[in-house]
């Protein structure tokens, strides 16, 4: 199996760590070295980010974008790029697109594509798609708390802007992730990473 770099996205709640975790674990069946990692990352900023989201810290929503991509780039140089310099396959469970797509105020996207413009592309791409509803009464059956974004219309907004961003980058591909269960999500999902050249 030749290095990949995977993107998992999609709404809070859309199964999309799951997915991650699950495709992880085939890799290693598989004997392939694999690393999984996220964003926010576990970094300074990483920690900033999720007291923005979790309401501990108010700041606006370009300030949050731009801790994003400082965030993001901190990961390539000190996690991704070494990965996959060494042979594995990397999977990040949020990256680019989270930013795009999360941009619920619909302003600046021109600005925040600009900014993550210089960023590696992933090699393929798993959207998850859930509607608003259903992924909040995952968010509310799995945890407490409910963060900035995990309202139904924000979410509903952000699987929108997810189909819209699906040409964005190539190899990228929308994953039905409800009313199934997780084993044949990830079924589709192997197919998929197993037809890659």
């Amino acid at each position: 199996m030749k290095t990949l770099f995977i993107a998992f996205e999609g709404p809070d709640g859309s199964g999309l760590s799951t997915q991650a975790e699950l495709l992880e674990k085939w890799f290693k069946s598989k004997n392939t070295k694999v690393l999984l990692t996220k964003e926010p990352t576990n970094s300074i900023i990483g920690g900033v980010i999720r007291s923005i989201l979790k309401n501990e810290l108010k700041t606006d929503m370009k300030t949050l974008a731009l801790l994003f991509s400082a965030d993001r780039a901190h990961h390539l140089n000190r996690e991704i790029e070494p990965a996959l310099k060494n042979g594995y396959v990397v999977i990040c469970d949020r990256y680019i697109l989270s930013t795009l797509a999360f941009n619920v105020e619909n302003e600046n996207l021109e600005w925040l594509k600009q900014l993550n413009s210089k960023f590696r592309a992933p090699d393929l791409t798993f959207i998850m798609d859930v509607p608003g509803e259903i992924c909040v009464e995952r968010i509310k059956n799995s945890r407490f708390g409910i963060e900035f974004f995990e309202e139904k219309e924000k979410l509903e907004l952000i699987r929108k802007n997810y189909k819209d961003l699906k040409d964005y980058f190539p190899n990228t591909f929308i994953i039905n992730g409800y009313k199934r269960e997780p084993e044949e999500i990830h079924k589709e999902i192997v197919e998929i990473v197993k037809g890659v050249k």
